[in-house]
């Protein structure tokens, strides 16, 4: 609950989002919190709060996504330590991380969600190698990992070995819960910043202010009013999460929601700003940058399992229909 009125008070003075420490605050740490060792925890948990240490996640890869039980970066256990080969994908901020949530693929000859397990590993490891991937937005930030025999101590798996793919499941019930309870907030100060704009334009080829056009005033109280239930269901899930040890499967309402209201609102302002949404005020990659928003928005509804996943995991898990 404490955190949670952080993160509204951190919305409303429209502070940095400090995106970089977004795996190690909202769901690398956690899950270390849930599944680790005393060691592992007294070794990482002090750093990630303190800001020492950055973390990314690998788990996506080239053939593996969305359906991430396909992963197939390798783990060879040779004696106390893992001999890792393969390749991850859209692993935000890598070039920036001291460590990172691994997973890797420990029996091959195991069922899909078997032989796979969480480890954490040292970024800056003999041969890891880190490339770049630049987007629409003018970002750098995803990368693709490469990994060549990287040796990881064996005392590094979180879990057990072969069993990460239930360390996995907790980890995405943070990421799809919790960690989006920051960006959730934030929306409703996105929405603000939008009314302001309203306030202040005027209509192509009118003297009337957008505020004053019924279309724009619609769909300005329509998103006030969705980032409002919004809100509503993170006290809900913050509420039933005191009672338990993880979020449940019902985080993917939040998750999905929260990037399809992004999106609407990153729409939104394109159409207020009509032609000089053309022009970007540099530099591009400053968030708060409404034409920079909206390219970005395009990733929301795939990072964290994309918009079909999470339908399918609320029509399966939360309402009980047939897979």
């Amino acid at each position: 609950m404490e955190q949670l009125i952080w993160f509204e008070e951190y919305a409303r003075a429209e502070a940095p989002t400090g995106r970089t420490n977004f795996v190690g605050v909202n769901h690398a740490g956690p899950t270390l919190i849930n599944r680790g060792t005393e060691q592992q925890k007294t070794a990482h948990l002090p750093r990630i709060l303190r800001g020492d240490e950055v973390w990314c996640q690998g788990f996506s890869e080239p053939g593996a996504g969305s359906d991430l039980a396909s992963l197939r970066t390798r783990g060879l256990i040779d004696g106390d330590k893992v001999v890792v080969s393969g390749q991850k994908v859209w692993t935000s901020f890598a070039w920036a991380a001291q460590f990172q949530e691994l997973l890797i693929r420990t029996d091959p000859d195991a069922p899909r969600h078997k032989g796979i397990t969480w480890i954490i590993c040292d970024m800056s490891a003999p041969g890891i190698t880190i490339r770049p991937i630049r987007t629409i937005a003018g970002d750098e930030d995803f990368c693709e990992v490469f990994y060549d025999d990287v040796e990881i101590p064996l005392a590094n798996v979180v879990g057990e070995v072969n069993d990460g793919w239930n360390v996995a499941m907790t980890t995405l019930s943070f990421e799809r819960g919790t960690a989006f309870m920051s960006e959730q907030v934030a929306l409703s100060t996105a929405v603000d910043r939008l009314i302001r704009l309203a306030r202040d334009r005027r209509a192509p080829g009118t003297r009337r202010l957008l505020i004053d056009d019924d279309e724009f005033r619609l769909r300005l109280a329509t998103l006030r009013a969705e980032v409002l239930a919004l809100r509503s269901m993170t006290y809900l899930g913050m509420s039933r999460n005191m009672r338990r040890e993880q979020p449940g499967p019902e985080a993917s309402f939040l998750r999905l929601s929260v990037g399809e209201t992004m999106q609407r609102i990153a729409a939104l302002a394109m159409d207020m700003l009509g032609p000089d949404a053309l022009v970007a005020t540099p530099p591009i990659r400053r968030r708060g940058n409404w034409s920079n928003d909206y390219l970005y928005s395009f990733s929301r509804t795939i990072s964290a399992g994309t918009k079909d996943i999470q339908r399918n995991l609320i029509g399966e898990r939360v309402l009980g229909l047939p897979r």
